[in-house]
């Protein structure tokens, strides 16, 4: 059977975080691209991780009858989609967490905090500047502009991420049985905890793209995108 990917996005982005794996992964896998409550088309939802969950769902159920569903969430994308396994977790086929492998209490809650704090501080308009010229500074237009082009989502943040920090622990994994990919950049502290969510979940597997920070599918686009196929090959493979 075919890999179905349910592509789910990170905080204050959209769906089309996902525009530089597009071209990499279309033809080879069958793709569904959500945004979570509070952005993108559901700007008008509230955001609760309870609903991020039920989103996702949705979407895995509405997947192609004959494709394996692989969940792929990355950074706040990736606790909604833990959400999501705690709640259903004999549904999916195969879990990719990107860029949420730490516990996000004490330090680890720390840049959490810093970032709601400064968009609350600074307004959206600011913020939507500060993050037009950091993003058009770190990576070519053709690969940023579509991403940006998805608009920036700052009311959900603060609600968001105070959930992420209650609720996301390592022990949402306990009951999945389904493979589990942990996939972060070389330099994203967000990585820092993995040894604790292998304890929760022994049969993760663990891979690290070199060269990349926290928005690893925008650092190493090709390399990202082809962890996400070996992934699926190999639960479909299982």
């Amino acid at each position: 059977m075919p890999a179905h990917l349910v592509l789910v996005h990170g905080s204050r982005l959209s769906a089309a975080q996902w525009a530089p794996q597009l071209p990499l992964l279309e033809g080879r896998v069958t793709l569904t691209l959500l945004d979570l409550p509070g952005h993108g088309t559901r700007a008008a939802e509230e955001f609760t991780l309870a609903r991020c969950a039920e989103v996702i769902h949705e979407a895995v159920v509405r997947a192609p009858v004959d494709d394996e569903p692989i969940v792929v969430g990355h950074s706040l994308g990736g606790y909604a989609a833990m959400a999501y396994a705690a709640e259903h977790p004999s549904e999916p086929a195969g879990l990719v967490l990107a860029g949420c492998s730490t516990t996000p209490t004490g330090p680890g809650a720390a840049l959490y905090r810093g970032v709601a704090a400064l968009t609350a501080r600074l307004g959206q308009a600011r913020m939507t500047r500060v993050n037009d010229r950091v993003l058009h500074r770190l990576y070519p237009t053709e690969r940023i502009d579509p991403v940006i082009a998805g608009g920036y989502w700052f009311d959900p943040t603060v609600r968001a991420w105070s959930e992420v920090m209650q609720l996301c622990r390592p022990s949402m994994l306990s009951d999945v049985r389904c493979p589990v990919l942990l996939l972060n950049g070389q330099y994203d502290q967000f990585r820092l905890g993995t040894r604790q969510y292998v304890r929760a979940c022994p049969q993760a597997r663990v891979e690290v793209i070199r060269r990349a920070s926290h928005l690893s599918n925008l650092d190493q686009p090709e390399a990202f995108a082809a962890a996400l196929l070996r992934f699926a090959d190999s639960v479909q493979r299982r």
